[in-house]
């Protein structure tokens, strides 16, 4: 206890004396290695770290403002390293308003769905196509265009504290500011600690009654001294930068395209590290490139700032083609992008928006605390899990096209080491989108598929094998996505008195497909699978609900939906927690087993990008990945079988298992888990309604491991599913299981 007694004599004497600070301690429990104490004026936070270290915090409160008055760590035993003082938490905001696309009311214009203002209202938030700052905005994106400048407005958090409230909550700790207001948002100011990690989380927790909000935000402390500080990263070809506060003042914050979305302040041998939320901080774009989501501002020659940030809009991706023919077309879908999607976060009228940074203290220097903060994401890779490979679909590589283009089916494209070295050992593909032609009848679509077919067997390997799949959205309705246990030959159309299927010369079997009666056969045949691609959102908005009674969705060949972080809300616990869970958990109400898949749905991306904050991924359980010319049944058949997990990669399920039987079971799960835990929880369906039961899980310790055991009444239960989510908005899920 002796290393938690927060003496006086423990701090330099140079803290400065702010207001009264009168703080609500009555949820607040002392526990060793997390305490809080009240010492004139001030709250002293100190909690036990990661390796020995320990760590402090000293709040304060002057003219309303809530002040950070000291950060520090120390190693065991060691002398106390000050990392900065008199620091003050700011946040700004930037907003526009929401609207729906023209790409999700397309298919319910198509479903004779009447578009009433209430039918606006609820699909505008499952909105893709969007960029609520670009003025005047991309002509036939969303109705209600042009935007007007007037609808961007832009604000800087300002407090109004007199106190603060501390709460314990299993091993955290949570001290809170009430009094922020931020233009349309109010809320209050929290600081989160965790005991057994040097983790101190900084939010601006703030709602709006306005309509039709999206925004980004900011978020930081500024007040480090420059003397002796300097900011450290790696940039986007991962060699270390630094910057010593040498230079001339910024006027806005200095955007880095730093690695991994972190970046290190570096003094008095220790360090501080600043980073947002590895996913939950990112919403869905169809590019990867890092746009500098960290950066510092020299705001004098004594003081600078650091913290998180989304930038104002998009950029065009690198382009490519050999010839000009598809150099020119790449060229206008990066402009597409770049100016029609740049959706931010939902804030619906009413809901508590999370705006977090993450700061990590240290008593080692900038690299070692770098490689600390890598631990939470594996170092932004899928860490291999025995008996399980890791599986990833639904991506626009255009490879066939790049392919004709360069003339050598030996090209390795730019998407592949990305893969690799992410820890990927299955790409399921998704060309013949916006690329080649996919409705020809035959004479360009067949040799485009050959050259696809051709270019993923030179690029696979023995532990790496990519699946030329599709996106062909023909006869079952929306979007959806397509795979076969090997490659298949097979067109879009069938003539009258056409056969199903037929040889031909350099191709062996080609199928003629001209019906969804047709597709399926095709299917059941092959073995293929296919799923409802962003289910109720973009062309696929109003499915599967539009289809849930047909022969093909019901058949065991259409394996249910796909989960991707879209939209992104941050006052919702879980990612994706409304439109895929949603349309998740109705599937299996409606008919049997229906399972999600995690796609990524993004395009080319290169090695300097950052992939990893975008994708969740699947574990599949597979002892060993099938090379390219061998049966890829064994896939699909654990897919079919709901063998696998989501997940974002912070949160791994090792097994899963409902044992026993009738009224009385058992639900065992064991987990593992890098950023404190929040809660696990049962999810079950009746065939009409959801419910679930939340255990809270607060109390575990990071980079723990779990197993647990759940007693499950299972009378009047469907399915049901397992689930774990973590203190920054990362989690996994199974699949569900149908009760007999």
């Amino acid at each position: 206890m002796k290393h938690f007694a927060l003496l006086s004599s423990l701090l330099c004497a140079g803290l400065a004396a702010g207001q009264t600070l009168s703080c609500d301690l009555a949820a607040y429990k002392p526990q060793p290695g997390l305490r809080a104490d009240i010492d004139n004026d001030l709250l002293r936070i100190a909690w036990q770290g990661e390796g020995g270290q320990e760590l402090r915090a000293v709040l304060g409160i002057e003219k309303g403002q809530p002040l950070i008055r000291e950060l520090a760590a120390r190693k065991a035993g060691g002398a106390w390293i000050v990392l900065g003082r008199d620091l003050q938490p700011e946040f700004r905001v930037t907003s526009g308003r929401r609207r729906v696309s023209e790409q999700q009311l397309a298919p319910l214009r198509k479903l004779k769905i009447e578009i009433t203002p209430e039918v606006l209202e609820q699909e505008k938030w499952n909105v893709f196509w969007d960029a609520p700052l670009s003025v005047p905005g991309r002509a036939g994106t969303n109705p209600g265009l042009p935007r007007s400048p007037d609808e961007i407005r832009r604000a800087s958090a300002t407090y109004n504290a007199s106190g603060c409230h501390v709460k314990s909550d299993g091993a955290r700790l949570e001290v809170s500011f009430p009094g922020l207001a931020m233009g349309i948002f109010s809320g209050k100011l929290m600081f989160t600690v965790y005991k057994g990690t040097n983790l101190l989380r900084q939010e601006a927790i703030a709602k709006t009654g306005e309509p039709s909000v999206a925004y980004k935000y900011e978020g930081g402390l500024k007040g480090f001294a420059t003397a002796g500080a300097k900011v450290i990263w790696r940039d986007t070809a991962r060699a270390w930068q630094e910057y010593r506060f040498g230079g001339k003042p910024n006027n806005d914050p200095f955007a880095l395209r730093a690695r991994n979305r972190l970046a290190v302040v570096e003094r008095g041998g220790g360090s501080l590290a600043f980073f947002p939320p590895p996913h939950k901080f990112f919403f869905a774009r169809e590019i990867e490139i890092n746009l500098g989501y960290v950066y510092y501002r020299k705001d004098d020659e004594q003081s600078f700032a650091v913290g998180v940030r989304q930038p104002d809009r998009e950029e065009m991706y690198r382009r490519y083609g050999f010839s000009k023919e598809l150099w020119e077309r790449r060229v206008a879908q990066s402009r597409q992008f770049a100016e029609g999607n740049f959706a931010l976060y939902n804030a619906p009228p009413g809901t508590w928006q999370r705006m977090p940074v993450y700061f990590y203290l240290s008593a080692e220097d900038g690299r070692a605390t770098q490689a600390a903060v890598l631990r939470f994401t594996h170092e932004d890779t899928y860490k291999p899990l025995a008996g399980y490979q890791v599986a990833v679909s639904h991506f626009h590589t255009h490879f066939s096209e790049q392919l004709s283009d360069a003339g050598t089916l030996d090209l390795q494209p730019p998407w592949v080491p990305v893969f690799r070295a992410l820890g990927i050992n299955i790409a399921m593909m998704s060309d013949f989108h916006s690329d080649s032609h996919p409705k020809d009848p035959g004479p360009l679509r067949l040799p485009e598929q050959k050259t696809y077919f051709e270019g993923c067997i030179r690029n696979s390997d023995d532990g790496f094998l990519i699946m030329p799949g599709e996106e062909p959205n023909a006869y079952f309705g929306a979007h959806y996505s397509a795979i076969f246990p090997r490659p298949v030959y097979w067109i879009m159309s069938r003539a009258a008195g056409q056969p199903l299927v037929e040889d031909r010369p350099g191709y062996g079997k080609v199928y003629h497909v001209g019906s969804a009666v047709d597709e399926l056969e095709m299917l059941r045949r092959e073995g293929g699978l296919v799923w409802q691609a962003h289910a109720r959102t973009k062309g696929s908005d109003g499915y599967p609900d539009a289809i849930r009674d047909t022969v093909h969705f019901r058949s065991e060949q259409y394996l249910g939906g796909a989960f991707q972080s879209l939209p992104v809300d941050q006052s919702e616990q879980r990612l994706c927690e409304k439109r895929c869970f949603g349309a998740f958990d109705d599937m299996n109400n409606w008919a049997g087993a229906k399972y999600v898949v995690a796609e990524g749905d993004t395009y080319t991306k290169y090695p300097e990008d950052e992939s990893y904050p975008h994708l969740l991924v699947n574990y599949i359980k597979l002892d060993r990945v099938p090379r390219f010319n061998e049966d890829w049944g064994p896939i699909l058949t654990a897919m079919r079988a709901g063998n696998f997990f989501v997940t974002s990669g912070e949160v791994l399920i090792r097994n899963f298992a409902v044992a026993g039987a009738g009224p009385q079971r058992t639900i065992t799960a064991e987990i593992e888990w890098t950023f404190p835990l929040e809660f696990v929880e049962l999810v079950w369906g009746d065939g009409t309604t959801t419910q679930r039961q939340i255990i809270p899980a607060t109390d575990r310790s990071p980079f723990g491991t779990e197993r647990f055991k759940i007693p499950l009444a299972a009378a009047n239960k469907k399915w049901v599913r397992f689930a774990a989510w973590d203190s920054a908005g990362n989690g996994a899920f199974t699949q569900p299981v149908h009760l007999k």
